[in-house]
């Protein structure tokens, strides 16, 4: 029996093997892993709302993925034509505010203000706007990358949709190769993160819930209008682990100034925070765990290391590679979700 025979045989080897060569392949597109990740959420995400609405009413798979698309799109575009400018105004209110106070000291009383040009004055103002506009130009070529990212993510995920089938025959294929035993091994991993990966979306979209409820309240206690679109965009946001809930202060912060001013904008920090401590210490550990059977320390451990390592990624797909790794390594199965 020749070497080739006998690591063929050799099922753990393997497998090992082929896990090292696809860990290889993503460090080498870690540039593109945002894409990548985004893509199998979209794309994850719509098999499960095709497969949940199929459950209930026979109506064929196509006509769904371009209805829920078609919806997401419109409901972009009415974010984007609603709030952006109004976001753009409360930003001019604001930078108005500044101009007043600088025009008109003396019969300026904002005590935030007074504070904040006591402190320029006493810094070195120049070195920090230079600061501020080089971190400004970074943060904005970040978010245009992301942007990208999530505009080419989404058109992949809809591709696949609408090709699930032609997708799913040529897959197949590559199982019937001369390599098969690779393409086999790569489907059995993939399965597995699928599944593992399907708990913890599940356990993520009930900390969603839990936050938008909470922090829905307390924008209802405050008087905040048009609860019901905030509502969504908070939902929206906190399908992202911890980041969504930070992310979703700065629309917030907008709209509270121009409702209630400084004071407002100090309320809904405070909310946000106390929010972001709920998940961060209490949901994410406890869902977490109950998901997927973890203890709650080693929850918490795994989404600080993964958050360290893999930064706001880390927080998404931290939970689902540790809990795949202690499947495939026969420490503790995962339950199966359903299968697609």
């Amino acid at each position: 029996m020749s070497f080739y025979e006998k690591f063929i045989q050799n099922t753990r080897l393997r497998r090992f093997f082929v896990l090292a060569v696809v860990i290889f392949v993503l460090f080498l597109a870690r540039s593109m892993i945002t894409m990548i990740l985004l893509t199998f959420i979209f794309t994850f995400l719509a098999l499960h709302f095709v497969k949940f609405v199929q459950h209930f009413a026979k109506i064929p798979a196509l006509f769904l993925v371009l209805a829920s698309y078609a919806l997401i799109v419109f409901l972009i575009y009415f974010a984007v034509t609603k709030y952006v400018p109004i976001l753009i105004h409360q930003t001019a209110q604001m930078y108005n505010s500044v101009v007043h106070f600088y025009q008109n000291p003396e019969n300026n009383h904002n005590q935030l203000l007074m504070i904040i040009d006591s402190y320029l004055e006493k810094s070195t103002l120049t070195t920090q706007i230079q600061n501020g506009a080089g971190m400004l130009l970074h943060y904005v070529q970040d978010l245009g990358s992301l942007g990208l990212s999530v505009i080419l993510s989404f058109i992949l995920s809809f591709f696949f949709m609408i090709e699930k089938k032609q997708m799913a025959d040529f897959s197949k294929l590559f199982l019937k190769s001369d390599f098969d035993w690779f393409f086999q091994d790569i489907y059995y991993f993939a399965d597995k993160f699928v599944n593992t990966f399907g708990v913890v979306m599940e356990a993520q979209f009930f900390i969603a819930v839990v936050n938008t409820i909470l922090t829905t309240i307390c924008l209802a206690l405050i008087g905040f209008p048009q609860l019901p679109s905030l509502a969504i965009m908070i939902f929206i946001l906190s399908l992202i682990p911890v980041a969504g809930v930070i992310i979703s202060c700065i629309p917030l912060s907008f709209i509270a100034y121009s409702q209630g001013g400084i004071n407002d904008v100090i309320y809904i920090l405070v909310v946000i925070l106390v929010v972001h401590l709920v998940e961060s210490y209490v949901l994410n550990p406890k869902f977490m765990s109950s998901k997927t059977d973890l203890p709650i320390f080693y929850t918490f451990v795994i989404l600080l290391l993964s958050e360290r390592l893999f930064g706001v990624w880390g927080l998404i797909v931290g939970i689902p590679i540790f809990t795949f790794f202690l499947d495939i390594l026969k420490v503790k199965p995962i339950q199966p979700v359903n299968k697609l």
